[in-house]
C-alpha cells in the first residue's frame, strides 16, 4: 500500500563546527504543490536547492519549509533598512485604502526578507563550504521525515477509504435486490391506479397496459447505473493500490459516484431504494472529504 497523504511533518537538526540549525517541515493539503520557505539572510543560496530536491519527490500539497541557524559565539547585529521598510509601508497604506483593509502590522513588516538585515562575523569558504553541505543533508532528512509522516498518514485514510467502499458496495447490494422488484411493484401500483378509475376490468386496453408498464419499467430500471457504480468501486480499489499521486483521479471518480448516484434516486419509484440513494451519497460525502487530503 502506497497511498500517501499531503498532511505530515518532518524535523532535523544538526550543527557544523560552531554553526547549528533546525529544518522543520509542515504539509497540509493543496490542488497542488506550493513551496514556501522561510530561510535566514545569507543563506539565500539555499532556497532554490531545497525547492528543487522536494518537487523530485513531492507532487500536492502546501509545503512550508523553515530554516532556523545559528553560530555560536558571535554578536549577532540587527539593523534596519529603513530604504526597504519606508517603501513597504507607502505601499500597504495604498494597498489598505484602496481595498479598505486594515493597515498591516510593523511585526508582519519587519518579516519581509531584507528589512532587517544580520551582521555576523566573516565565515572563512572552507568553513561556509562544509556547514553548507551539511545544512542541505539535514534538509534531506527532514524532507524523509516529512514523506514518513505522510505515508503514515496515508495508510489510515487507506484504512478509511477502505471501509467506505465496503459500505457503499454493501448499499449498492441492496439497491439491486430492490430494483429487480420494481418492475413488479410498477406493475402492481399502475394496475391499482387503473383499477379505481374503471368499474369494469374488461373496459381496461390490455396490450395498451402491457406497453405502458413495459415503458415504464425501462425507465425505472436501474442496472445500468449499478454496474457503472460497481465499476468505480473496482476503479477506486486499484487506485488506493497504485504507486504515485493518485488523489486528482480519485477526485473525479467521487464526482462520477455522484452522477450515477443522482439518476439512481430520480429512477426511484420505491422508498426503500429512496434511502438506500441518501446513505450513497451520505458515504459519498465521506469518501470526497477523505480524498481531499490524498496526493
Amino acid at each position: 500500500m502506497t497511498l500517501s497523504s499531503m498532511t505530515g511533518f518532518g524535523r532535523s537538526n544538526n550543527s557544523f563546527e560552531n554553526y547549528s540549525w533546525v529544518w522543520e517541515l509542515k504539509s497540509v493539503n493543496g490542488k497542488g504543490l506550493d513551496l514556501r520557505t522561510r530561510i535566514p539572510q545569507g543563506f539565500d543560496t539555499l532556497d532554490k536547492h531545497v525547492k528543487s530536491v522536494a518537487k523530485k519527490v513531492l507532487f500536492r500539497g502546501t509545503l512550508n519549509i523553515v530554516l532556523q541557524i545559528k553560530k555560536d559565539g558571535v554578536e549577532t547585529v540587527l539593523n534596519v533598512n529603513e530604504d526597504v521598510l519606508n517603501k513597504l509601508i507607502i505601499i500597504a497604506k495604498d494597498a489598505a485604502i484602496k481595498h479598505n483593509l486594515p493597515m498591516p502590522s510593523i511585526d508582519n513588516l519587519l518579516t519581509i526578507r531584507e528589512v532587517i538585515e544580520v551582521n555576523n562575523d566573516d565565515t572563512p569558504d572552507y568553513t561556509e563550504k562544509g556547514r553548507d553541505k551539511a545544512v542541505k543533508l539535514s534538509f534531506d532528512e527532514a524532507l524523509k521525515s516529512l514523506i514518513s509522516s505522510r505515508e503514515e498518514e496515508g495508510a489510515a485514510t487507506y484504512c478509511m477509504l477502505s471501509l467506505i467502499l465496503d459500505d457503499i458496495n454493501r448499499l449498492l447490494s441492496e439497491a439491486e435486490v430492490i430494483g429487480l422488484k420494481q418492475p413488479e411493484l410498477l406493475k402492481e401500483k399502475y394496475e391499482k391506479k387503473l383499477g379505481s378509475l374503471f368499474d369494469n376490468k374488461q373496459d381496461i386496453d390490455q396490450g395498451r397496459l402491457a406497453q405502458e408498464i413495459v415503458l415504464l419499467a425501462l425507465k425505472s430500471d436501474i442496472k445500468e447505473e449499478t454496474d457503472r457504480l460497481n465499476a468505480h468501486i473496482v476503479s477506486a480499489r486499484k487506485l488506493l493500490l497504485t504507486n504515485g499521486p493518485v488523489g486528482r483521479k480519485l477526485e473525479f471518480l467521487t464526482q462520477e459516484f455522484n452522477r450515477e448516484i443522482n439518476t439512481l434516486c430520480s429512477k426511484s419509484s420505491d422508498t426503500r431504494l429512496t434511502n438506500i440513494g441518501l446513505s450513497l451519497k451520505a458515504s459519498i460525502d465521506q469518501f470526497r472529504e477523505q480524498v481531499l487530503n490524498v496526493e
